[in-house]
């Protein structure tokens, strides 16, 4: 049976990210691939998709310790676009959520093939951009030292920058879609700021997570530590909870990392004052579980999971000393134990 127009479509998604000179476009070598992952992942076998093995088989089976160069392979038998999209059809009809967890890892391999093309191209800083700020440091330093550092902390906040944009612009959107709901920006949101006399304005406000069948407005955090913001951004969350159920919604806290903090405290009382509820932790992780269902709970384990939980492991470790270099083709930055090479473009 020929596929439908919403299999096509999302096919289509899951091979294109942004437009321009920022546009990301998945190979029918790098869609194989990724389908014959999620597959692996989800014990579903090639007669069901009717699509060859493999010719060449993943270095590893977890996604993370796969060269993304590798998705480029040449596979023996690569399938054409039509015969992928027939093969997504085929798995989606043996398990519906195929197709949401083939999209996310999609859209996670493509907004990680972005970043590295970000570090390969960011620029590097020019004086007469960061020159003014030797001013701070002038004479206390010998002037290459002063004058590396200041490249360095330049290019390195530019592209934090960059990973801070790419990751929110993944993160919170899968989260959501695993939760069956949606990530609603502030034009389009049912939440609405209120005024001093607690009177809706015309102003949104963001949603990390909309469930419009069960009317819940999710705030996701990783950590609520006291220094994690300022005042004013602190009473943005607080007010959070008070719009939502202005609304007609119930605010809903999901805070992956559990340790205690007294601006956690004092987040979810918010949340409880305005009839709503908290996640906190190992209790997070099971409502997500609960709400994503069989499929994407799995996509959570798999994907979004172990990556946080490995980082949370060096919270309190003191930073390791890096040695950073950086030549015509390549950023070297190494550690004790490994060393980390980006390649560069001139």
């Amino acid at each position: 049976m020929p596929a439908s127009t919403d299999i096509k479509r999302a096919f289509s998604a899951a091979r294109i990210l942004g437009n321009g000179d920022d546009r990301v476009t998945l190979s029918e070598r790098e869609l194989f691939c990724l389908l014959a992952q999620c597959c692996s992942d989800l014990a579903i076998p090639p007669a069901v998709s009717k699509l060859p093995n493999l010719s060449s088989a993943p270095p590893s089976g977890d996604y993370y310790r796969i060269p993304l160069a590798w998705f480029q392979t040449p596979q023996a038998a690569c399938p054409s676009a039509a015969d992928l999209v027939e093969g997504l059809a085929a798995c989606v009809a043996k398990e519906p959520d195929f197709r949401l967890y083939f999209q996310n890892l999609a859209t996670l391999h493509k907004r990680r093939l972005k970043y590295q093309r970000i570090l390969s191209s960011q620029p590097r800083p020019t004086m007469n951009q960061i020159g003014p700020r030797s001013l701070l440091e002038f004479g206390g330093v010998d002037d290459g030292l002063l004058a590396s550092w200041l490249v360095w902390r330049k290019w390195i906040f530019d592209v934090d920058n960059r990973a801070a944009q790419e990751a929110g612009y993944l993160f919170e959107p899968v989260l959501a879609s695993c939760l069956g709901g949606e990530a609603v920006g502030s034009r389009n949101s049912p939440v609405k700021r209120l005024d001093e006399t607690g009177e809706p304005t015309t102003e949104g406000r963001q949603i990390d997570c909309y469930d419009g069948e069960s009317q819940l407005a999710y705030e996701f955090k990783l950590r609520v530590t006291i220094a994690a913001s300022g005042q004013g951004r602190f009473a943005e969350e607080l007010s959070f909870p008070r719009e939502a159920r202005a609304a007609g919604l119930t605010p809903a806290l999901i805070v992956l990392d559990p340790t205690p903090s007294a601006r956690l405290d004092e987040l979810i009382a918010a949340f409880h004052e305005h009839g709503g509820t908290h996640y906190c932790g190992a209790e997070a992780w099971k409502h997500m579980d609960e709400k994503a269902g069989e499929t994407m709970a799995a996509f959570l384990e798999k994907y979004i999971r172990p990556p946080l939980t490995e980082m949370a492991k060096h919270e309190d470790a003191w930073p390791e000393a890096l040695e950073l270099s950086w030549t015509t083709d390549a950023i070297t930055i190494k550690g004790k134990r490994a060393s980390y090479r980006v390649p560069r473009r001139g």
